[in-house]
């Protein structure tokens, strides 16, 4: 235990494995107080019968922290509020969100369903949506009632909503709105003591060893530490941020800015359109790639 964390109370969602474990064993690492939240389903989403919150829950305990298993379902909107009030009820209070749950069912666009479509962007969107909307309510409450607390949330992105990923359409679509709701969020919720941000983490997971060569990733545990610094009070001027991380190389992501423009002066001509946007477009910088082009 390092300190950094200490007395702090944290709610990981999709901890059971994979990056998720690995930021609950690091908040714990640190001092924290974990509920580990995992639903225990497959890859794409489907129930198994698994109980993997609970063996994260005993790893944690075994190293002498302290943490409590969840397996709620964080897009069913009542159950993500029965999330944070186990953590209130347990351990007196919440300071620490990550959302990290999801799944993926890769298609391409014209081969992907609509129950497809609904499956990922509940899990992802409305799922970030439900734990963010609850633990909020709660952090507005308390800075009502003049216990302001030092609140983190750290959402969980992805290059695919970044910079787009061929065969990943519904992932992509879901991770970009994850950030958008990272930017609202970060300025709805200052003035309760919030900060918001979002990670885009790179590693070796049941996710990506599917879609990519994963053989030089880097592994879960590589994007923990940033997590746990943008979790820690020390962290209180830092919010409205996506960072990438990958392996020892961390950047933040610029996201979308106002670039060159033109004013016609009254309502566009469609003849005139052409010519102009051509000469924004030769000024403005080359979008990076999509992934898988």
């Amino acid at each position: 235990m390092t300190g950094l964390l200490d007395g702090r109370i944290a709610i990981v969602t999709g901890a059971g494995r994979g990056i998720g474990r690995a930021h609950a064993l690091e908040l714990a690492r640190h001092g924290a107080k974990v509920v580990v939240n995992d639903f225990g389903v497959s890859l794409a989403g489907e129930g198994t019968g698994e109980s993997p919150a609970d063996q994260v829950v005993a790893e944690i305990v075994a190293a002498g922290g302290e943490a409590v298993a969840n397996a709620a379902d964080v897009a069913d909107f009542a159950a993500a509020e029965a999330m944070v009030r186990q953590a209130v009820e347990t351990y007196g209070g919440l300071d620490i969100l990550v959302n990290n749950a999801g799944f993926v069912r890769d298609r391409m666009l014209v081969n992907t369903s609509e129950e497809e479509w609904d499956a990922v962007i509940r899990v992802h969107l409305k799922g970030h949506f439900a734990t963010l909307r609850h633990a909020g309510a709660y952090w507005r409450a308390e800075s009502k009632a003049g216990r302001q607390r030092e609140a983190r949330v750290i959402n969980t992105s992805s290059g695919a909503g970044l910079q787009g990923s061929i065969g990943q359409g519904t992932y992509s679509a879901a991770k970009a709105g994850i950030a958008g709701l990272t930017l609202v969020a970060a300025a709805e919720m200052a003035r309760y003591g919030v900060t918001v941000n979002a990670i885009a983490p790179v590693a070796k997971t049941r996710m990506t060893e599917g879609a990519f060569d994963t053989s030089a990733m880097a592994l879960p545990e590589d994007n923990s530490p940033v997590v746990a610094w943008l979790a820690s009070e020390d962290a209180r001027d830092v919010t409205g941020r996506v960072i990438e991380i990958d392996g020892p190389q961390m950047t933040v992501e610029n996201g979308w800015a106002h670039g060159p423009s033109a004013d016609a002066g009254a309502r566009w001509n469609a003849a005139e359109v052409g010519p102009a946007l051509r000469k924004l477009l030769a000024q403005a910088p080359v979008p990076e790639k999509v992934y898988g082009a």
